[in-house]
């Protein structure tokens, strides 16, 4: 089975790509739906454990994992392909003002903490990255290049 971190910033499509690969028929996780734990400072990071299980499993060609918590560093080697998505700070600050199905950035702190998060985590992202695609363009073109660059 090949494993494909899909990780990105608040707002690059994450949770859009996941709902489009499963609709498409592949095994796609968004960690954001009971995979994560919250910490003292607000933040959230990976169940290690329970995505290391979720990894260990065999029932797919391709296992999708989508998400961005500063511990899935730990889990970096377990991955074939690790693809960013990403888009200019100006798209995302919209859509993280217009989604109505995530809260997060929306209070003054957390969308500080958000613009951070774009200039001091998404650089060390890219440098990890196999595969770096751009959300600017439909999602169906996406989620096309996302398939082609790892071959599922």
């Amino acid at each position: 089975m090949r494993r494909v971190l899909i990780t990105g910033m608040s707002g690059t499509g994450k949770s859009s790509v996941v709902r489009e690969l499963v609709a498409r028929g592949y095994k796609a996780i968004d960690t954001d739906d009971g995979w994560c734990e919250p910490v003292a400072d607000g933040r959230q990071r990976w169940r290690v454990d329970a995505i290391r299980d979720l990894l260990s499993t065999e029932d797919a060609a391709v296992l999708f994992v989508a998400g961005c918590e500063e511990n899935q560093v730990e889990l970096h080697p377990w991955f074939d392909h690790i693809v960013l998505l990403s888009a200019p700070v100006e798209v995302l600050v919209e859509r993280v003002a217009r989604r109505t199905d995530n809260p997060y950035g929306k209070a003054p702190e957390e969308f500080r903490r958000f613009l951070d998060d774009v200039e001091f985590v998404e650089p060390r992202l890219r440098a990890v990255a196999t595969h770096e695609v751009r959300t600017t363009v439909p999602l169906d073109e996406v989620v096309t290049t996302l398939l082609r660059l790892v071959d599922a």
